[in-house]
């Protein structure tokens, strides 16, 4: 269980009873991305720029910092490693644990001393200050690794400064790129990197994250850790979201009211609209719309043998629904008939 947080500890990210990935040990539904670089390492061909992509909270950036705990403590002897695991109790685990390593930078976003917001994106300046551990001898003629989590907050300039990095890397250089959508990032740095592509967790490996987490999330129900991994589409994160009772309520309703085709019924379709219409509802209202674009794109994947016209009528159904809820949001609409609209349509 990770410990209590100050609040001047605590990280963007951070979620209570989660551990940060750089504090995990075990990596779940992930062989095969660990084969890779396990391979890789033995027959001496690291590529120095990974890029490891996938959806939120599959295991990425656990693994990247794995990876990074293996090649700090052990370099890349000879043969092909049985595992990348290392030890928590090790001395590089628990460098990398505080990001206190001499030879591992995380570039993220932070808060910069004395400012009041955290930005939105990885600025040009977080970026060389972190890519300035290239422009350094080694500490002990060891790999010297970045980890970028995540790589879509990248700035057009932090992105740039990123890239001219690994263009011209020094030797035994390592980049561990995260990204929930590598096809968004810079064409430029996609070529330089070797594609590493994640799939979502099994339900099972999910639920058994989920009970070992520390509390609230593992003393959840098990009924509800069980249904919250069956929706979250195989990543911890979405299950997360979802082990919160108000959160799987809206869901759940959102289902049954779609379960009634084309004849809601109105008067619990508006109950729910109320519901989500209050100022304190963003984000069960962000989880309803996300709901029913996730089940309409689960009906059109169902009826792939379907005349292309009732396929079509599907398509555009969620297309209306994205539209409506876009314009409410940009014009401060109220939310009330754009719930209702998505049952009617």
């Amino acid at each position: 269980m990770p410990p209590e947080l100050r609040d001047d500890e605590a990280e963007i990210g951070d979620v209570p009873g989660v551990p940060r990935p750089r504090d995990r040990h075990d990596l779940l539904g992930q062989e095969a991305a660990e084969r890779a670089f396990r391979e890789a390492i033995g027959a001496g061909r690291l590529h120095h720029a990974w890029l490891i992509g996938g959806p939120k909270g599959i295991g990425k950036a656990t693994l990247a910092f794995r990876v990074a705990r293996h090649l700090l403590a052990r370099g890349d002897g000879a043969g092909t490693p049985d595992t990348l695991a290392l030890p928590p109790g090790h001395t590089v685990a628990r460098q990398v644990a505080g990001l206190a390593h001499p030879n591992l930078v995380l570039l993220r976003r932070q808060k910069a001393p004395g400012a009041k917001t955290i930005p939105t994106q990885i600025g040009v300046d977080a970026a060389r200050r972190a890519l300035h551990l290239f422009s350094a001898t080694s500490a002990d003629a060891g790999y010297r690794i970045c980890i970028v989590d995540c790589a879509d907050e990248l700035n057009l300039a932090s992105a740039n400064a990123l890239l001219k990095v690994i263009e011209e890397p020094p030797p035994r250089s390592l980049f561990l790129i995260v990204s929930h959508a590598p096809g968004r990032l810079l064409p430029t740095i996609r070529s330089r990197c070797r594609r590493l592509s994640l799939k979502p967790l099994p339900t099972g490996a999910v639920a058994q994250v989920l009970r070992g987490l520390g509390a609230p999330h593992a003393t959840r129900p098990p009924e509800l850790i069980d249904r919250a991994a069956s929706l979250s589409e195989g990543s911890v994160a979405r299950a997360i979201e979802l082990l919160d009772p108000d959160t799987i309520g809206v869901v759940d309703e959102v289902e049954a009211l779609m379960d009634q085709g084309d004849r809601p019924d109105w008067r619990r379709a508006l109950k729910l609209a109320e519901r989500l219409a209050g100022r304190d509802a963003d984000a069960l209202y962000a989880t309803a719309l996300d709901a029913v674009q996730r089940r309409l794109a689960a009906e059109i994947e169902r009826r792939q043998g379907e005349p292309p016209a009732r396929l079509a009528a599907l398509a555009d159904a969620a297309e209306r629904a994205a539209k409506a809820a876009r314009e409410a949001q940009v014009y401060n609409l109220d939310r009330r008939p754009v719930v209702l609209s998505l049952f009617g349509a």
